[in-house]
C-alpha cells in the first residue's frame, strides 16, 4: 500500500522519519532535532490573531516552525522573501491581505502601515510567482497539493532514510519549499538547513549532506570552484534551464544528476530525469502531460494543480482551461513516454536562477530608456541576456550601467549586438526574436 499524506504534521510523525531530523547551526556548532520533536516543538508557536499571515523566508528553524504552525492552524498562510524591494512586498502585502506578518523585527515594523484587517477565509498557501514587477502573481496551493508534489519526487526518485539533503533554496519559491523541504520528509531523510547566502559556497563542506537541490547557477558555481563535499551522491536541478556542460561536469564528479520540470501552478516537479539523459524526463505519476500541436505544453494534475491565482479569475481562466493547464513551454514526448523541453511559446525568458523576466516589461524600460523601439532582449547559450539594436547608440555604455543598477544580478543586460541592419519583424510589427541568430553579429 502506498504512502499518502494530507499533512505536514502527519510526515513528521510518520514511522519511516522516526530516526530522521533537522541539522542546523548554532554558534558554530551543528545540532540535530528530531522530527518527532520538532513536530511537538509546534504548539510552543503563538498563533497571532489574524487571517492571512505573511512569514519572511529566512531558512531559519523558527521560520519553519511558525510556517507549520501556523499552516496547521488553518491559518492562510503567505511566504515572502525577506530580500525583495520593500515597494514590492507593499504591493503582495495588499493583494493576498495580509494582516499579520511574521520575521526579521526591523522588516516587519517597516511595513505594520500596510497592514489592514483581512477577512480571508480558507487555509491556502500562497506563493509568488518568480516573475518581474507586474507579472508576478499569487498562486494559491493547499497543503494536500504540496504533499502530494512530496510524493511525485519521492515515488521517482527516492532518498534513503541514510540521507541528508542540504536546503539551500528559498522556501518562498515552491521548488525550494518542496524540494528542499517536504521532499526528503516524505521519505524519511534529514534535512540540513543551510546558513544563508553568505555561507552557501562552504555549507557543503560543513554539513556534509549527501543530497542538494540547486538551480543552475548555484550548480555551475559549485562545480567551478570544486566546491561539491565527497559525501553529495544526488543533485537535482530544476526552476529553469541548465547549460550542458555543467549537468556534464557535476556528472564526471560521479555524482548523479537529475533535471526537474515543474512550475508554482502545479505545486513544484511534473517531470524528472531519470537516467544518463538529464533532458529525457520522466513524467511524475500526479501529472498527464500532452502536447499540443503547436507543441505547447498542457498538464492535468488535480492532485497537484493550484486552485488558481489568488483573487484574479481572469489570469487564471486564461491558462487553466478544463483543468488542464497550458504552461506557455514547448516540448516533445518520445516513444519511451520521456519529456523534452524545447522552448518557450510565451514572451518569457527563464533565468538560471529560476527567476522569469516578462520580456514585454522588461523591453518597455529599455525603449524607454533609449527612446527607441528597434530593440530586443534574448539569451544567449548560457542564459545570460544580450541586448540588440538595429545600430547602437553612442551612449549605450552609461544607459546600461545604470539600467543594470536598479535590477537583480541575474537580470542584468550582460552583451550589447548591433546587426546594423533592421530588426525582423511579423506582417504585425512584432520582432522575431527566434530569426536573430547571436552567434554570427557583432558584439560591442
Amino acid at each position: 500500500m502506498e504512502r499518502r499524506f494530507k499533512t505536514f504534521t502527519s510526515m513528521l510523525l510518520d514511522p519511516l522519519a522516526k530516526n530522521g531530523g533537522f541539522h542546523y547551526d548554532d554558534g558554530g556548532e551543528i545540532h540535530f532535532l528530531p522530527y518527532r520533536d520538532f513536530a511537538a516543538s509546534l504548539h510552543d508557536v503563538s498563533i497571532k490573531p489574524g487571517a492571512s499571515i505573511g512569514i519572511f523566508c529566512d531558512g531559519t528553524l523558527d521560520c519553519l516552525r511558525k510556517i507549520f504552525a501556523y499552516v496547521e492552524a488553518k491559518k492562510q498562510v503567505v511566504l515572502l522573501d525577506p530580500l525583495t524591494d520593500i515597494e514590492i512586498l507593499k504591493k503582495q502585502i495588499h493583494a493576498t491581505h495580509i494582516d499579520v506578518l511574521e520575521g526579521p523585527a526591523p522588516l516587519v515594523k517597516s511595513l505594520e502601515g500596510e497592514l489592514e484587517p483581512a477577512s480571508v477565509k480558507g487555509n491556502s498557501i500562497l506563493f509568488f510567482t518568480s516573475g518581474t514587477t507586474s507579472s508576478s502573481k499569487a498562486v494559491e496551493l493547499s497543503e494536500e497539493k504540496l504533499c502530494s508534489s512530496a510524493y511525485n519526487g519521492s515515488a521517482l526518485l527516492p532518498l534513503e532514510t541514510e540521507d541528508i539533503l542540504l536546503s539551500l533554496l528559498p522556501w518562498n519559491h515552491v521548488y525550494g519549499f518542496v524540494c528542499c523541504l517536504l521532499w526528503p520528509l516524505y521519505c524519511g531523510a534529514s534535512i540540513a538547513l543551510g546558513r544563508g547566502r553568505r555561507h552557501f559556497y562552504d555549507d557543503p563542506y560543513y554539513f556534509r549532506p549527501t543530497a542538494m537541490c540547486l538551480v543552475s547557477q548555484m550548480a555551475g558555481f559549485l562545480l567551478m570552484r570544486d566546491l561539491y563535499n565527497p559525501e553529495c551522491r544526488l543533485i537535482l536541478i530544476g526552476a529553469g534551464d541548465c547549460p550542458d556542460s555543467i549537468m556534464e561536469g557535476i556528472q564526471n564528479k560521479g555524482i548523479r544528476l537529475s533535471f526537474g520540470y515543474g512550475l508554482t501552478e502545479t505545486s513544484s516537479g511534473v517531470a524528472l530525469s531519470l537516467g544518463d539523459d538529464p533532458r529525457k524526463m520522466t513524467i511524475c505519476p500526479e501529472a498527464k502531460i500532452i502536447i499540443a500541436e503547436d507543441g505547447e505544453i498542457l498538464i492535468k494534475a488535480p492532485r497537484v494543480m493550484m486552485k488558481g491565482y489568488y483573487e484574479d479569475k481572469a489570469h487564471t481562466d486564461e491558462v487553466l482551461i478544463d483543468g488542464t493547464l497550458h504552461t506557455g513551454d514547448l516540448g516533445r514526448i518520445d516513444k519511451k513516454g520521456q519529456l523534452s523541453i524545447i522552448g518557450r511559446k510565451k514572451e518569457i525568458l527563464l533565468l538560471n536562477d529560476g527567476t522569469k523576466v516578462f520580456l514585454p516589461e522588461f523591453e518597455a524600460e529599455l525603449k524607454t530608456l533609449f527612446q527607441t523601439n528597434e530593440l530586443a532582449v534574448l539569451q544567449d547559450e548560457i542564459n545570460l541576456l544580450v541586448l540588440v539594436f538595429s545600430e547602437i547608440p553612442a551612449d549605450y555604455e552609461k544607459k546600461i550601467e545604470s539600467f543594470n543598477a536598479r535590477h537583480p544580478y541575474g537580470e542584468r543586460i550582460r552583451r550589447v549586438i548591433a546587426l546594423h541592419e533592421e530588426l525582423p519583424k511579423t506582417a504585425t510589427g512584432k520582432i522575431k526574436r527566434y530569426a536573430i541568430p547571436l552567434d554570427n553579429k557583432k558584439g560591442e
